[in-house]
Formats: structure tokens, C-alpha cells, sequence
């Protein structure tokens, strides 16, 4: 590791994720990176660069999450076709989809079982199954 330096813990997951240091992605790993697991959008990513001082697009920021889910740093979670979620938990698990505040939540990967799955179409294999439980407040 490379010390106490802000930056150091965003810098060692970069390289060893084989990915270049650009001032940006330095920037938006250390945000990333330094809460614990989160999800985030690309839109509250991009907000919270603002209000930290990094001046960085909107397109960068999603360029920049897609290369980090590439490179296996985060997962990326599709709720519906025009809503991802960028998760920093790489871990086998789900997700619980709040409805009402567009949040997400953990699952335990054992904590669900996935039974009878398709045999996948001839020439591939499956990779992972990711299963998203949408819920709203009772009541609601």
C-alpha cells in the first residue's frame, strides 16, 4: 500500500485493477470507495463530484462507472431500461428496489435461492443471475 496519502487506497484499486490513474477516475474512486459499500447513479455520482470540488462532465462520470464495472470494481444493477445502479458490492448478492424513494438495499446472496433456470441459449453459459425484489410501504 502507499501510505496514508488521500488518495493511495483510490490509486491501489486502480492499478490493480489494471486501469490508468487519470485525475478523474482517482477523483471519482476515492468518492466511490471511501463510504463502504453504496449504489449509486451516475447522476448522484456526478453530484456529489460537484459538491466535492471535481470538475468533471456528466458523460465522464458514466464513461468512467461503465470502465470500473469492466475492470470489476462495481457491479452494475438495471432496475428498468431507463434506470442503472452502480454497485460498489462485488460480492455474490440481490437487491430489494424501494418503489417509492428509487433506492436499493442488500440481499444476502444466501439469504435467496434461484431455482430452475433456463439452460442458456446454445454457445453460452451463464455468468450470474441477479435478481432485483421491487417493494413499496405497506399500504401504498
Amino acid at each position: 500500500m502507499i501510505g496514508n496519502r488521500p488518495y493511495s487506497d483510490a490509486l491501489a484499486r486502480l492499478r490493480a485493477a489494471k486501469l490508468r490513474p487519470t485525475r478523474q477516475r482517482l477523483a471519482l474512486a476515492r468518492i466511490l470507495f471511501s463510504h463502504g459499500d453504496r449504489h449509486v447513479t451516475a447522476e448522484s455520482l456526478h453530484n456529489e463530484a460537484l459538491a466535492n470540488h471535481v470538475r468533471v462532465s456528466l458523460a465522464t462520470v458514466y464513461n468512467t462507472l461503465h470502465q470500473f464495472t469492466e475492470a470489476g470494481l462495481m457491479r452494475e444493477v438495471v432496475v428498468d431500461s431507463a434506470r442503472s445502479y452502480f454497485d460498489t458490492n462485488t460480492s455474490h448478492h440481490h437487491h430489494f428496489f424501494c418503489e417509492e424513494d428509487q433506492m436499493l438495499k442488500d440481499i444476502p446472496g444466501d439469504a435467496l435461492a434461484v431455482n430452475h433456470v433456463p439452460a442458456p441459449p446454445e454457445g453460452t453459459a451463464i455468468s450470474r443471475v441477479d435478481v432485483v425484489v421491487r417493494v413499496r410501504r405497506a399500504g401504498s
